[in-house]
Parts: structure tokens; sequence; C-alpha cells
């Protein structure tokens, strides 16, 4: 299987790595998508007490990547990776006996935490370990992520048979192995760290003066508030497609989306890198995602050609949007290391997360209000236009920073004077 040799013709770390990334997105997907019936449910907290919950949890994540990237650095990619998988053990841990507001919170931030530990850590070494095959790496590890998305629900369900107590304690056994695995099987890679010690607001000083890097992660936001919408926007649709059978339709959406990037991640990637450099490929990767959002213009709801038709509509968007995620990954991540000219590259990886979750989270409250919006006036298909919108404003944005020549590394500066 072409997988499994391209797997294994990379390095011992970047395998473990990979496997690592699977194991990291079962535990999280078997547990987290039952958290809030278990909060609304048997716990019976108040919807803003479930909204506050899962914010928490978001931001923990989202907000601490600058935090997480920049020990990375500092300390080496190893031992946050470590920390991390150990600190989401515990906050899955509590999650088993947490019974109170304030005990969930708790729980919640820690697992949040967690992730912004070991995301820009894993990115940053796997980068390091691949060097010039960084595009080939990202591929692959895409396919173990996405992996890791479509197990751990059905895992999850499997296991809520029985209660969400029973799931957390799950969980937290997958994050326990993975520390010990990281811990004795992964071998030590530090950053790059300079001879000179730098402080922590001297390398953020130096990340927030790469102008191109800011700019290309402002143009990215666009690409993520799509993506995104597999888990907003698509489930909510099939609510409204299929009330009756809304678990259903959604299983659909993530089993059909997952099989398009495990099956077709590496053929995507070779396919695109044979035509186009990687600034280009990240620009037809987001008019991918951007026309994944055709279908259901044309079928915004069960009325026009029926609800049969609309809920194809439904799973051929997610479908197109796993293909522009799977075209997009390898070459933003590549770029990511590029702009960051192979220095602090867990900062960068931590403030491009920062700034992109950010950018998700604004997207998402004008999603949410304007699906509302179009469906109170009777245009459904209003949402579906300003995301595929959103989607070639990004593309332009990125169009412009690759013809400008801001996708790559700036050239190194050359002394007229030394001559020769």
């Amino acid at each position: 299987m072409r997988v499994v040799t391209q797997f294994r013709s990379f390095g011992w770390p970047s395998r473990m790595l990979m496997i690592n990334q699977f194991g990291i997105n079962l535990g999280f997907y078997m547990l987290m998508p039952y958290l809030a019936g278990y909060l609304a449910g048997p716990l019976g907290l108040a919807a803003w007490a479930v909204g506050l919950v899962l914010g928490v949890r978001n931001f923990s994540q989202q907000g601490m990547f600058i935090v997480g990237g920049t020990l990375a650095d500092r300390l080496g990619y190893k031992p946050l990776i470590v920390a991390g998988c150990l600190l989401r053990t515990v906050g899955f841990g509590l999650l088993i006996f947490a019974e109170t507001l304030p005990a969930v919170l708790v729980a919640s931030a820690a697992t949040g935490f967690a992730g912004a530990l070991f995301n820009p850590a894993v990115r940053a070494y796997l980068a390091a370990d691949a060097g010039p095959r960084r595009v080939e790496a990202f591929a692959v590890f895409n396919i173990f992520y996405q992996a890791g998305i479509l197990a751990g629900p059905i895992v999850g369900l499997a296991l809520m048979v029985l209660d969400f107590r029973t799931t957390a304690a799950a969980a937290a056994i997958v994050f326990a192995i993975l520390t010990i695995a990281q811990l004795f099987a992964l071998p030590q890679h530090g950053a790059d760290t300079p001879t000179e010690k730098t402080s922590v607001l001297a390398d953020w000083r130096v990340v927030v003066a790469n102008r191109p890097f800011l700019l290309f992660a402002a143009a990215m936001i666009g690409s993520y508030v799509l993506s995104f919408q597999v888990y907003l926007a698509l489930p909510l649709q099939a609510g409204i497609l299929a009330p009756e059978d809304e678990s259903l339709v959604v299983a659909g959406v993530f089993v059909v989306s997952g099989v398009v990037a495990v099956f077709g991640q590496l053929h995507i990637t070779r396919w695109f890198s044979a035509r186009w450099s990687p600034g280009h490929s990240l620009v037809v990767g987001v008019l991918i995602l951007s026309a994944a959002f055709v279908p259901l213009i044309v079928i915004p709801h069960g009325e026009r050609l029926g609800s049969g038709a609309a809920v194809a509509a439904l799973l051929v968007t997610g479908a197109v949007l796993a293909v522009g995620s799977a075209a997009v990954f390898p070459f933003e991540m590549d770029t990511v290391v590029s702009l960051s000219s192979d220095r602090l590259v867990g900062t960068h990886y931590g403030f491009y997360n920062t700034i992109v979750g950010m950018g998700i989270l604004v997207g998402n409250l004008a999603t949410g209000s304007l699906m509302q919006a179009a469906r109170g006036v009777g245009l459904d298909e209003l949402i579906w236009v300003a995301l595929a919108v959103i989607g070639l404003a990004s593309a332009a944005a990125l169009f412009r920073l690759d013809r400008t020549g801001r996708l790559g590394p700036a050239p190194p500066v050359v002394d007229s004077a030394s001559g020769g």
C-alpha cells in the first residue's frame, strides 16, 4: 500500500509523531463530541454554562498556542509533547469525577492548554526531522490526523453505550499510553537556538516583525473559517434537512470527509506538487474550499429539488471541503517553516495557530448569526454564498502574496562592497 511505503520512508521520529497524532485525535474525538450532551444531560448544567465550558476549552488552547510554541523553542520539542499528553491525561481523568461547574471548567481548561503545549511542538519537530521532505511528511501526517478524527467518534459512540465516565476513562488511558510512549520512544530534538540567549519578548518581536508571515496568517483565516464549517454550518444544515436523522447525516458528513482525506491525501499532494509551486497550490486549494459550497447554493433546502437532493448536496460539500483541506494542509505547514527561515519555528507555529484561531472564533459567530438571519428572511442560500465569497477573498490574498514573492523565505542580504 502506497501510504505504508511512504510512512516507512521517514525516520523513526517522524513515524512516531504521525502515530502519536492518530492517538491524540482518537482520544480527543472519542470524548469531545459527547461532552456537551453530558454536561446538559446527566450533570444538568444550563445552556450558558455548557457554552462557557466549551468556550474555556477552546480559548485555553487557541489563546495559549503562543505560549506553547515559545516554550517548545526554548525547552525543546519532546518535553512539550510529553507535558501536553500528560496534562490531557489529567484533564480527561478529572472529567470522570467532576460534577460541579468549577471542576468541569478546570478539567476543560487543562485539556485545552494541553493542546496548546503539544500542537506547535509536534509540527515543529516533524518539520525539523523531515527536512526537505516537509510537504510529503505533512501529507502523511494529515492521513493519520484525519484517521484519528474518523475513528474517535465511532469508538466513543460504542463506549457511550455504557456511560460518559467510561468514555472519559478510556480517553485518559489513551493519553496516558501516549505520554509513556513519547517519553521513552521519542528522541530528544531541541529547537535550533541562537548562541545568545534571548528573552521571550525578543522572540515574539522577531515574529511580529515578520510581515510576510503575518500577512500569510491573515490570508489563511478565510480557509480555516471554511474548513471549520464541517463542525458548525454543515451539522446545523443536517438538522434542518433531516431533523429525525440528524446524527446519521452528520456522521455521513464526517465519514465522507475522513475517507477522502485518508485515501486521497497522497494522491492530491502529489498531483499538486507535480503541477504548481507551494504558493500556487495554496491558491488553488483555497479556491476548491470556496467551490465546495456551490452545491448548497444550488440546493439550499429540500423544497427546491427534494430532501434527498439537499442531503446529497450537503455530503458533496463535505467531500469537496475535505479535498480542499487535503490540498492546502501540507503546503500551508511548509510555508510557515519557510517564512520563519527555520528560526523560532515553534514560536511561529504558535502565533500562526493563535491568529487563525481568533479568526475562526469571529468567523463562527458571524456564520451562526448570518445563518439564522438568512433562514429568517427565506434566503437560505445567502450563508453559502457568503462563505464562498470568503474563500475567494482568501484565495485572492494568497495569490497576491505569492505573486509578489512573499510566500517564501526572504533572500539573503548581499554586501555589494565585499566584491567577488
